[in-house]
């Protein structure tokens, strides 16, 4: 069964490990680029993403741990898909696609058709949204000033052709650098919106 559709946000303060904590709804994306930008080879593959580290080589676990809901988009649904044990990728959030499929392969996601800022919006006041992927959900929520923080890690690797990660309008957008670690072959940038 698909889901048709489910205030403005919240600062949030940090904990102990740099990581979001305290009260009201927060948007984030935390995910990985190359250094030349892209989210997915032009295929929206992520090989260079699985041959370069693991997710055990990141600050992953104590960001999921933090996280309501995830939203991602088919194409990056896609990509779990193809993993055996999908439905343990994220065993204590709500996941939601973006999709106009009425079903999805895999259990444990939702599909959803709607407006990505909508579904946002309606989410709730007490949760923290993890856009997981890709481009097009987030450079909307980027657009409206929606996204609270970008945690992103950079990969040492060039593509030079692909799905870049920023694909929103045209406009200035200022975010405060919070905090840069190293998780063995990745950099890890951490922003918070102004």
């Amino acid at each position: 069964m698909k889901l048709a559709c489910g205030g403005q946000n919240e600062a949030k303060g940090m904990d102990s490990t740099g990581f979001p904590g305290g009260m009201g709804m927060s948007v984030y994306f935390y995910g990985c680029m190359t250094l030349d930008g892209y989210l997915a080879d032009k295929n929206h593959h992520l090989n260079w993403l699985h041959q370069t580290g693991t997710i055990d080589e990141t600050g992953f676990e104590a960001f999921y741990r933090r996280m309501d809901l995830t939203i991602m988009g088919r194409r990056t649904f896609r990509e779990i898909e193809q993993m055996e044990d999908a439905h343990k990728l994220y065993p204590t959030t709500r996941n939601y696609v973006f999709t106009h499929s009425e079903g999805l392969a895999k259990p444990g996601f939702v599909p959803v058709c709607c407006d990505v800022r909508e579904f946002v919006r309606k989410a709730g006041r007490e949760k923290n949204i993890w856009v997981v992927g890709g481009n097009t959900l987030l450079a909307p929520l980027l657009e409206n000033d929606m996204v609270d923080e970008l945690i992103i890690q950079i990969a040492p690797v060039l593509l030079g052709d692909g799905i870049p990660l920023f694909a929103q309008k045209e406009a200035l957008k200022r975010f405060r650098l919070a905090g840069v670690r190293q998780y063995g072959q990745f950099a890890e940038l951490h922003y918070i919106n102004l």
